[in-house]
């Protein structure tokens, strides 16, 4: 029986197989052409993962770029199912194969019944065998490759895409945590709409999380830069347009600190000693942004807490689905069946 984890994630998928590691990262979306069919309305899928994001701002008028996971949540399924079908098929699992293979979904914390239907509902279209489910925060901290102590706490800081999991927990289980829709891509949102009031000059999306991803720090001395394309808000006219760090900086400490807010309130509702052992053992952070130069060092400085850096935290999460996925022990203490 074949094994995997899976992180579904809003912006980007990871698969990891014990024994193999990360597997695949693409972006989680598809192209899609709508048309009528004798007054019907229909769907094409023209692309897939990372060749559909590459049409983004490039497509036909009547292709679209659809992500079916927005904020965690599986808005389209069927366009799911085709999507997972695709990365599945593209690790070698086909859709007979499947059958024989066990999958660990990775879900945001305080996630509803629902959603976990839905999984059950991809996993079955995809013809999965057995589904199973653990928290994101419990992942991203064995993605550190640490233990998971039976009572002492660990505390999760985990920012995604769309999402951010906040979660306080040990062997036992959940001791206290959220999950808020804030994340990278509110980041480039911002920076989208500040370019254009403040300097009449309009980007696409793509050019925004490059722009994120290249110069953003919070490093107060960095001054990295980066020539974007675009065009002038007032006629229309392609236009280029240097941006620095300094640009960036007050947009992404904005949402760093509304991400903060929430985890003073989880630390603050717990019991003085699981505060005193999250205070000891540090935050375990993980997600994509974490990558950003500085930004470990501005959390561990506004929240007065030492942090916990992996080596590549944009894969902890599924790569801590991994581990429990291959631990007996671990699965049955932080995995929920389906």
């Amino acid at each position: 029986m074949k094994k995997i984890a899976i992180d579904f994630g809003s912006s980007v998928t990871k698969i990891y197989m014990p024994g193999c590691g990360v597997v695949l990262t693409e972006a989680t979306c598809l192209a899609v052409e709508e048309y009528q069919d004798r007054g019907e309305r229909k769907l094409d899928i023209k692309a897939y993962g990372d060749k559909a994001k590459a049409l983004s701002g490039r497509a036909a008028v009547n292709t679209r770029i659809v992500n079916p996971v927005i904020e965690g949540n599986i808005v389209h399924e069927a366009l799911a199912a085709h999507l997972l079908s695709y990365f599945l098929d593209k690790i070698e699992i086909t859709y007979r194969k499947a059958r024989h293979t066990e999958v660990m979904f990775l879900i945001p914390c305080g996630a509803k019944e629902e959603l976990k239907n839905k999984y059950k509902r991809l996993a079955e279209a995809c013809n999965i065998e057995s589904a199973y489910f653990t928290l994101t925060p419990f992942a991203a901290v064995l993605g550190h490759n640490v233990i998971i102590g039976e009572s002492t706490p660990m505390f999760s800081l985990d920012i995604g895409a769309t999402v951010t999991n906040i979660a306080a927990f040990s062997q036992d289980g959940m001791i206290s945590g959220l999950n808020i829709n804030l994340g990278g891509n509110n980041i480039d949102i911002s920076l989208i709409d500040e370019l254009a009031e403040n300097s009449g000059f309009k980007v696409g999306a793509a050019t925004a999380e490059r722009l994120k991803n290249s110069v953003g720090s919070l490093l107060h001395d960095d001054n990295k830069m980066m020539v974007a394309d675009g065009r002038e808000v007032a006629t229309g006219a392609p236009s280029s347009l240097a941006v620095n760090s300094g640009m960036l900086y007050p947009i992404i400490t904005a949402y760093i600190d509304k991400i903060l807010e929430y985890v003073r309130l989880v630390i603050s509702r717990l019991q003085p000693e699981v505060a005193s052992a999250v205070m000891r053992g540090g935050i375990y952070l993980s997600g994509g942004l974490i990558k950003m130069d500085g930004l470990s060092e501005y959390i561990q400085e506004k929240l007065g807490i030492n942090v916990n850096v992996p080596e590549e935290p944009q894969l902890a999460a599924v790569i801590g689905g991994g581990a429990i996925m291959s631990d007996f022990e671990l699965a049955e203490h932080l995995s929920m069946s389906d």
